[in-house]
């Protein structure tokens, strides 16, 4: 804990040492827990801000729920993961809390069972030579009707379900009733993709190379339900799920590792701990809290509160949740779930360990062949680390009910307590064109889609900018943003970087510009304080870096000054520390005193000297081309010419050479600043500034090629003379101007068509006349000379999109 002041004194105070004069005290500010150092967190268990008290000393126990590996991580994942790792980091790093980090695995579920057994089944079929082409169509074209069939049902299930709650005036229910409308949408949204891609796959010729594997890519979503619904109760070989479940845990892992986010001190998997649940179980049972029905065990609501305790802490829904929906109740059975409701004594019962079905792994109890519960898992393995009482329990926005309001129950029925976590954090939830991002809606960016355009650091700031509990949008627009701050963070470290290099101590030291280095002085101040309590406010980390950038903002500004004479080592100590707190915040790290680093030693060279040959190379290759330039002049040449082929070998070396070695050059009024930084990067942001020139040059072309077809297609129009506008086969006869007065059948032409005619025939003569006098009464000169404009610009066009 930090003390702040108010700015003013106590009253004076005489010390115990007789000889020592009067004391005043700078007064403590109490105003605000804040003031007083105390961090608050916004806990959902109360809906607000609380300050942050560890059961015991600083230690903190700290659990978070990890991934259900059933399939490839996305960006809303790695906002929770490194919304958590920024959150660990300032608490460690920053507030230095001693904490112990918890992540699980959950390694067995439901969506793993399902997605594994129907890999396996698309795996099976894939290599049954009895299935041929033609027998695959007609299995393809089953399963979209099936699945279309279904689609239909559910829909019919949804919009029935909201006329209900709109006649009932269940504003709560029709909400939830229209959410699932809209993602039941999206839904057969991709169903119908499905059903193009899948029918075109199903036109090809049978001889065609490839036909059947395109046909099984194209129908894969579609056959795999099918398969499962068919064949999933014969997929019983544990080693089946078992690898399913490590192939995207390692994934996840690596994921996370790309991303910078720090590895758990501890971490657990629920198929490692079945015999642990077995016994949690038990002992809840033992209690009278749980029972037994057709091989399954659940959780008495009745029961539990019957004993004092409460339900749906998290995400409140009328007393003992009475108010729980039949949507929130599916979520809470799985995608294996449904048809139990007559198991239970309550509806609202929640399993603690289910029965096997057929084509579900199993693990023999005392209840029977079954499976741990969705919930069970999460509450032993903290359990069993962390103790029976936590500080922190942390996941995602759509864990609060039902996953972690029953993981509050099974333990609290387990542990005999009234709280078992003290503080639980959630994330808000990431969201893409309106609709949080999801793999059942697959409108989802996997990590590694997200990473191959952007980096990790620019991620991590993207979220910093962020705040952590609410909900945000993934765009274009925010990730343009935070590369727009890592570029002001770069230019500042640069600049003080080019400063620090020359030995100050040559220089006159101290403040030598007035006001000008108060000030600043006084924003590096205001920063600090700024920072220190956004960070204590609930780990505010977006007007944390506000603050950060404000400051430097102030100091580009005071750089910029006229005839500025810099305070060097303040300039360096707001570098210092920005790196610091972005450091904690985990955007930086290295042992570099500030900045980014260069991406190596910094030195430009390796440790043996051999990186400098290729510093020598491209100098001698240099100095080689300007020599070669200037012999040219002394020879008699054109000496201006020589001077811009001298200027253009120069940008050379500063735009395209340099680069690739590491050194970053900036051409200023008062001389050329240099720089080293990492060769990827700097070759990166060339290629990004490449492909943003390409894309508005392609654009530019494209307006210019609008506006030339469209002049030439005028011209080709305005070539044809007044007179005969009209002379086609549509007429008979005309009149000495070219007016149209017999129609081919004989007819007259009206009278109103006639002066429709004489009209065009007017605005024809405008345009003719004007032509002759642009093209020099050469019209087909002009004509061709714009169809070769026109070739011209639809052949770069095309050099440029090869």
């Amino acid at each position: 804990m930090s003390l702040s002041g108010t700015g003013n004194f106590c009253q004076p105070t005489s010390c115990c040492d007789s000889n020592r004069h009067p004391w005043q005290s700078p007064e403590i500010n109490t105003s605000d827990p804040i003031a007083a150092g105390q961090l608050l967190m916004r806990n959902t268990l109360t809906g607000q801000k609380e300050p942050f008290v560890p059961m015991k000393d600083r230690h903190v126990r700290w659990y978070t729920c990890g991934p259900t590996v059933y399939d490839s991580s996305h960006v809303g994942h790695a906002r929770t993961y490194l919304s958590f790792d920024i959150m660990r980091r300032i608490m460690t790093d920053y507030l230095h809390y001693n904490v112990l980090y918890q992540i699980n695995t959950t390694d067995i579920d439901d969506k793993i069972i399902l997605r594994a057994r129907q890999n396996e089944l698309l795996r099976q079929l894939e290599v049954d030579s009895s299935v041929g082409y033609e027998k695959l169509v007609e299995l393809a074209n089953e399963a979209l009707e099936e699945a279309k069939a279904k689609s239909d049902e559910k829909k019919a299930a949804i919009e029935a379900a909201l006329e209900e709650a709109t006649a009932k005036k269940d504003s709560r229910a029709r909400t939830e009733q229209e959410g699932l409308l809209e993602n039941h949408l999206v839904k057969r949204k991709n169903l119908d993709k499905d059903e193009e891609n899948t029918l075109k796959a199903c036109s090809a010729s049978p001889d065609q190379k490839d036909a059947r594997a395109n046909l099984l890519e194209a129908a894969k979503s579609v056959l795999a339900e099918k398969l499962d619904r068919e064949k999933g109760h014969l997929v019983t070989d544990h080693s089946v799920f078992n690898a399913h479940a490590r192939r995207y845990e390692r994934e996840f892992m690596e994921d996370m590792r790309a991303l910078g986010i720090r590895e758990p001190d501890v971490l657990t998997r629920v198929t490692e701990y079945v015999p642990q649940i077995i016994a949690f179980v038990e002992k809840i049972i033992g209690k009278g809290l749980a029972y037994k029905s057709n091989g399954s065990v659940y959780l008495s609501l009745d029961a539990f509160q019957a004993a004092g305790h409460n339900y749906r802490k998290l995400n409140p829904a009328g007393p003992g949740g009475e108010a729980t929906s039949a949507a929130e109740m599916a979520e809470g059975e799985g995608a294996l779930g449904g048809g139990e409701s007559s198991e239970k004594r309550n509806p609202n019962d929640f399993a603690l360990w289910k029965a096997s079905k057929a084509g579900e792994p199993a693990w023999d109890s005392s209840f029977g062949p079954g499976r741990p519960g969705w919930h069970i898992e999460c509450s032993v393995v903290a359990g069993d680390i962390l103790g029976e009482r936590i500080d922190i329990h942390s996941g995602g926005e759509d864990l609060k009910f039902p996953h972690h309001d029953n993981e509050l129950a099974q333990s609290e029925a387990c542990f005999g307590c009234k709280q078992w976590v003290n503080y639980f954090t959630h994330t808000g939830h990431l969201h893409i064109e309106g609709l949080k991002m999801s793999k059942s809606l697959k409108n989802f960016v996997t990590i590694r889609q997200a990473l191959e355009h952007n980096t990790a650091r620019q991620l991590r700031i993207m979220f910093l900018l962020q705040a952590w509990d609410q909900p945000m949008s993934y765009s274009d627009q925010t990730i343009d943003d935070a590369r727009s701050k890592e570029s002001t963070f770069k230019s500042f470290f640069r600049e003080v970087e080019a400063l620090v290099r020359d030995d100050y101590l040559d220089q006159e030291v101290g403040w030598r510009m007035g006001e000008a280095d108060h000030k600043l002085a006084d924003a590096y101040l205001a920063a600090q304080q700024s920072v220190h309590e956004n960070l204590l406010d609930n780990f505010n980390t977006k007007d944390a870096m506000f603050a950060l950038l404000k400051v430097i903002n102030e100091a580009n500004a005071y750089l910029r000054t006229p005839n500025v004479k810099p305070s060097i080592l303040l300039l360096r100590s707001i570098a210092n520390y920005a790196t610091q707190i972005l450091k904690v915040f985990g955007v930086i790290d290295g042992a570099d005193d500030f900045g980014f680093g260069s991406g190596g030693d910094g030195k430009g060279e390796s440790a043996d000297g051999s990186g400098s040959e290729s510093y020598i190379g491209s100098m001698v290759n240099f100095r080689e081309s300007v020599r070669n330039a200037a012999l040219e002049a002394a020879k008699g040449g054109d000496t201006k010419a020589a001077i811009q082929s001298i200027l253009k070998i120069c940008d050379g070396l500063r735009d395209e050479i340099l680069p690739t070695l590491g050194v970053r050059l900036e051409d200023r009024p008062t001389g050329t600043m240099w720089n080293l930084e990492d060769p990827a990067v700097m070759l990166k942001e060339m290629a990004e500034k490449e492909a943003k020139e390409k894309e508005a040059q392609i654009g530019k072309l494209e307006k210019q090629l609008v506006a030339r077809t469209k002049e030439l297609e005028k011209v080709k129009n305005s070539m044809v003379k007044p007179q005969d506008l009209f002379r086609t086969e549509e007429f008979k006869e005309w009149d000495e101007s070219g007016v149209p007065l017999t129609l081919a059948n004989g007819d007259s032409v009206s009278g109103g068509q006639l002066k429709k005619k004489k009209k065009a025939i007017d605005k024809q003569a405008k345009a003719y006349k004007d032509l002759m006098e642009k093209s020099g009464d050469n019209p087909q000169e002009l004509m061709d000379g714009t169809l070769k404009e026109v070739d011209s610009i639809k052949r770069k066009l095309e050099e440029l999109s090869l």
